[in-house]
């Protein structure tokens, strides 16, 4: 089967669940929705693989491609309707295919008696459609239409059950807030244009000069501002990271999909897309370190003091973000995609496994009133525990060679620093303390569950997909072991997932010795072993000693009201920026539009219309006054003439 039919059943597989579902979208018939939805994904998770597998082995090509049409030519620009999948995209392509089809999975068991199963699972095809169209896509353009398509879908998934007016509230705040970060993306691909005349990736990359772009002003540097710009929006970090947690509005499944697994991480990947560009502009490398550091460490705090299981969660994923793009900045591309990858595995897992316990709780979401949960739900547990221990970064779980490797980057890259490293911990020690703190509550300790709830394992629909998630959180961290740890392992296992991205991740120029791979245990084990006794003291908190917590957040009352509410950032944003905005639009409304646009259009009315009234009165039917017009008509006439 040639590549163009394979792209083409790839791509339309979803295009078409989403057309059969969609054009029936009143239907009741959750499994026959999800069942056709859940073979669309999969056809595409097997395309994928087929396309992928042509990268490996002897005859392995360094890409694959196919062009479908000439989309746009306009003078000397031109356009190609083509898809490409390289070593980079590989990655992306078969996470997002095939952790989709788990979640698409997952969804018949978990929407099952939802009223509208149909429109539910066409939002989630069409979804997964936009998604492929954004990774695969040859140029900005075709990313654009794709990261477009996927901020239409999060607002129609995220206010799914809209009759809610908060859930709604919810969709809204997350559009919006992408569109800001969308204007800024828009900007980067008109700089881009101008800059390199084209939109098409390799070309872009090929035209890149060796010289790096050192001002704040020049073309490079802001080309690159404004695509971070349009990441921040998009992967949700400092300061448009605020529609994420309110996302948690939407169905669970649909946070695993777009708030763990894909869409929040399309930022990440546009910038390693893009990275020999971005190495040329290192001032903006800078800014995505601070703020990702930044962005890491603040969401991880707010997550220490949240008690709704998905909020919890979602800022986890804020902060998780955060580590991406910490890795972007200091130019360890290559340890972004590891830990997208392998977050897109735990966490998905984890959002999975809350959907399990909200659909075992009968809706309820507030993990107080839950505790010893593992009693109920053996599979659940089993699965939410490795995905705990994946996240907490303890080896030989995902997380943990993935995580350690942006540490490792951020303390010894050139556009390193021990503080971005001192962040990462402190990031890592809070997310031990806060999912041991949600695991205790939850599945831990003594019952809060209500006598009026019965909680129950989930059916297989629901829980394969769990188990799928938790075998690839254990292994799918071993194609990326580090040299310093793989050199004393037997069989001296290498770095598999480096060798695979070399030549198309370039690596910041070193300065200096390399750093020692004792250097690098020794940081490894810094970080393994406050993040083990950050959990172990969340442990002691919500399990051993229950009483301790409350004792705690009465001594520091005004710095636990501080993150409990977020850092009042939205209402900052609300009294500094939406409600004077507000404002102004009613003022301008008020002098402008009515007093000023308003009242012209209602002067010149009143001029044509008295024109016509006056023009009227030589037409009303008058006999005798209409020869009196004729005859002082020839009478003006014979004057002209006479004189």
């Amino acid at each position: 089967m040639s590549n163009t039919v394979l792209f083409a059943i790839l791509l339309l597989a979803p295009l078409i669940g989403f057309l059969f579902n969609g054009l029936r979208w009143k239907s009741h018939n959750a499994y026959l929705a999800g069942t056709v939805a859940t073979v669309a994904a999969g056809i595409s998770f097997l395309c994928s693989v087929v396309l992928v597998s042509k990268l490996f082995g002897e005859g392995a090509v360094p890409a694959v491609s196919a062009k479908f049409y000439e989309w746009m030519a306009i003078g000397g620009f031109n356009v190609t309707a083509g898809f490409v999948i390289d070593h980079i995209s590989a990655i992306m392509v078969l996470v997002v295919t095939g952790v989709g089809t788990l979640i698409h999975l997952f969804s018949i068991g978990y929407m099952s008696h939802d009223e509208r199963p149909s429109k539910y699972f066409a939002y989630l095809n069409l979804f997964l459609f936009n998604m492929l169209l954004l990774i695969l896509g040859e140029n900005l353009l075709l990313m654009f239409v794709g990261w477009e398509g996927v901020g239409l879908c999060s607002y129609l998934l995220i206010g799914f059950w809209f009759s809610d007016s908060e859930k709604a509230a919810a969709g809204m705040k997350a559009f919006i807030t992408n569109r800001i970060g969308d204007a800024g993306f828009l900007l980067g691909i008109f700089t881009i244009f101008f800059l390199f005349g084209t939109v098409n990736f390799q070309e872009i990359i090929g035209r890149v000069s060796g010289v790096p772009d050192l001002t704040w002003t020049g073309p490079v540097t802001l080309a690159c501002l404004f695509l971070f710009i349009g990441a921040t929006g998009k992967s949700a970090q400092i300061p448009l990271y605020v529609w994420l947690p309110d996302a948690m509005a939407g169905p669970t499944p649909v946070s695993a999909l777009i708030h763990a697994a894909t869409m929040v991480t399309a930022g990440v990947y546009m910038i390693c897309r893009l990275n020999p560009l971005f190495l040329m502009a290192p001032n903006v490398l800078n800014v995505i370190a601070i703020i990702g550091a930044a962005t890491a460490v603040m969401a991880a705090t707010i997550g220490l003091t949240q008690w709704d299981i998905k909020k919890v969660l979602a800022y986890s994923t804020v902060s998780q973000l955060g580590y991406m793009f910490l890795a972007c900045g200091v130019g360890a591309f290559g340890a972004a995609m590891f830990h997208l990858m392998t977050h897109a595995f735990f966490k998905a897992l984890m959002f999975l496994g809350s959907g399990s316990v909200i659909h075992a709780m009968e809706g309820e979401q507030d993990i107080r009133k839950m505790g010893h949960l593992k009693k109920y739900l053996p599979i659940t547990h089993a699965t939410f525990f490795i995905g705990w221990v994946a996240i907490i970064g303890m080896p030989p779980f995902a997380g943990f060679f993935s995580k350690d490797e942006i540490l490792w980057k951020a303390f010894t890259s050139p556009h390193g620093h021990i503080l971005l490293w001192l962040a990462g911990v402190i990031g890592a020690v809070c997310t031990a303390f806060y999912m041991t703190r949600l695991m205790a509550l939850t599945f831990w300790g003594k019952s809060r569950v209500p006598e009026s709830v019965h909680p129950h394992e989930s059916p297989p629909s629901m829980s394969i997909p769990l188990i799928i998630l938790a075998v690839l959180s254990v292994v799918g961290g071993w194609i990326g072991i580090p040299h310093a740890l793989g050199a004393i392992l037997p069989g001296h296992p290498g770095n598999w997932l480096e060798h695979w991205l070399h030549g198309v991740i370039l690596e910041p120029a070193a300065h200096g010795a390399h750093p020692s791979a004792t250097l690098e245990l020794a940081l490894m084990g810094v970080s393994v072993s406050l993040a083990a006794l950050s959990a172990l003291l969340a442990y002691n908190f919500y399990v051993t000693n229950p009483e301790r917590p409350a004792q705690f957040v009465s001594k520091i009352r005004g710095l636990y009201e501080l993150v409990y509410n977020k850092y009042f950032v939205d209402e900052f944003y609300f009294a500094r920026i939406i409600n004077p905005l507000i404002d102004a639009s009613k003022g301008m409304w008020a002098y402008i539009d009515v007093n000023f646009i308003d009242k012209t259009t209602y002067a010149v009315s009143d001029v044509v219309r008295g024109m016509g009234s006056a023009a009227k009165s030589f037409q009303n039917g008058n006999l005798q006054q209409y020869a009196m017009y004729i005859a002082l008509g020839v009478a003006v006439t014979m004057f002209l003439i006479l004189r």
